[in-house]
């Protein structure tokens, strides 16, 4: 990978590791549902909602990760988390025997999983300050490498225990490189510590809460995009199944997704040197992306519009994945991992209520109603980017003419 040279060995030892963990996590992604369905024989209906709860816990993951980042340190709180990750899974096969037992510890995992993640990000932030806008590309992009290996290994291995267990085994391997990595390079930049060595006033929660320009308003739009998202798994999912076309075509939509995030890296680099150039810019430009996707499957229900509205749907994803935690990096300074949590845990609320929302519509009309609220999520997100990009826009202006 030429790419990797142009950083130092701590950063591609971090993205190696990272890749390792994406694959690893991905192992079990495509294989939830088919296990609850398959292996235990419980209705679609159950497997939705132990994905609801898996998905409850990651919300809950994500808001207490970035809370706890100053109070008990980046180590401790990435390695515990990692470990109890992996204790997690490798207590699925032992509970799957309970019902009630499987759906408490799949909770778990969603928790312990989400945990680390505004904690990672906080770190690369911190520790990386001169190229964390890049590097947050670069990590991305490693990871979807990793998942799209993971999906690849979870169907060859075809065996639910061993893929659980691999991603155990995975998250514990993190755990232990992160205990050893922290202890080599430490956890901020050379700038950070000498900051760190000021007095710092500690704000309450409720207190940073109130400063919504960092993050309210970017986390909404965040979460429409992921309602309105929904409607590949619960829109164009059933739709190829019941327009008979093979079941192939609709994970070739995700091959298509995994070559472009790789591949179209340049074209992405080009929109962001004509017209989007800060993070503000790219997240109301991946809102406009994702809106033409959905507009795409709504006019043109056709195999060949379903492959044109994942390319500019990818397109969307390449350019917000990366903005939304450089902004946060940039803006927020020591409180960054709080609100890492914060708009992690508020946009990942789509996740929670979009199949739901857009099962709904699907039963009630088929591809064309899903379409529509896709789009109106869609117009809903460009709005509060929009405004998010504006207000701080505004208060930057404010700030230098005060200076």
């Amino acid at each position: 990978m030429k790419f990797l040279q142009a950083y130092p060995k701590e950063v591609k030892v971090f993205l190696i590791a990272s890749l390792i963990n994406a694959t690893g996590s991905a192992l079990m992604w495509p294989l939830v549902t088919m296990y609850v369905f398959d292996e235990l024989g419980r209705s679609m209906k159950d497997a939705g909602f132990v994905l609801l709860i898996q998905a409850m816990g990651g919300i809950a993951g994500q808001l207490l990760g970035g809370s706890l980042y100053h109070k008990i340190g980046v180590n401790r709180l990435i390695v515990g988390a990692l470990a109890l990750n992996a204790l997690s899974l490798f207590a699925l096969p032992a509970a799957s025997g309970n019902w009630h037992m499987f759906i408490v510890v799949m909770g778990l995992f969603g928790l312990f999983n989400s945990l680390s993640l505004p904690a990672i990000q906080a770190f690369i932030g911190f520790r990386f300050a001169e190229q964390r806008g890049e590097l947050f590309n670069v990590i991305y992009v490693s990871n979807n490498i990793g998942v799209a290996l993971g999906t690849s290994l979870s169907g060859f291995l075809a065996n639910y225990m061993l893929s659980f267990v691999l991603n155990g085994l995975t998250s514990a391997v993190f755990a232990v490189f992160f205990f050893v990595y922290l202890r080599r390079v430490g956890s901020v930049s050379p700038q950070e510590q000498t900051r760190k060595r000021l007095p710092q006033h500690e704000q309450s929660a409720w207190r940073l809460m109130g400063h919504t320009r960092i993050y309210l308003f970017m986390a909404l739009g965040s979460m429409f995009l992921l309602i309105g998202n929904s409607i590949w798994n619960t829109g164009v999912s059933p739709f190829i199944i019941s327009e008979g076309w093979p079941k192939q075509a609709y994970g070739f939509l995700w091959t298509l997704n995994g070559v472009l995030i790789f591949a179209a890296q340049p074209l992405v680099s080009l929109i962001k040197r004509w017209f989007a150039a800060t993070s503000t810019a790219q997240m109301t430009a991946s809102s406009v992306f994702y809106l033409s996707g959905y507009a795409v499957i709504l006019l043109m229900p056709s195999y060949p519009g379903l492959l044109l509205a994942m390319v500019l749907a990818t397109l969307g994803e390449m350019l917000i994945s990366p903005a939304m935690p450089s902004f946060i990096s940039d803006h927020a300074d020591r409180s960054a991992p709080f609100y890492l949590g914060l708009s992690g845990g508020i946009g990942a609320v789509g996740r929670v209520v979009g199949p739901y929302l857009m099962g709904v519509q699907f039963d009630s009309g088929g591809l064309a109603p899903t379409g529509w609220l896709a789009c109106a999520m869609a117009v809903l997100s460009v709005g509060f980017f929009g405004f998010h990009a504006y207000i701080n826009r505004t208060a930057r202006t404010l700030e230098q003419n005060a200076a």
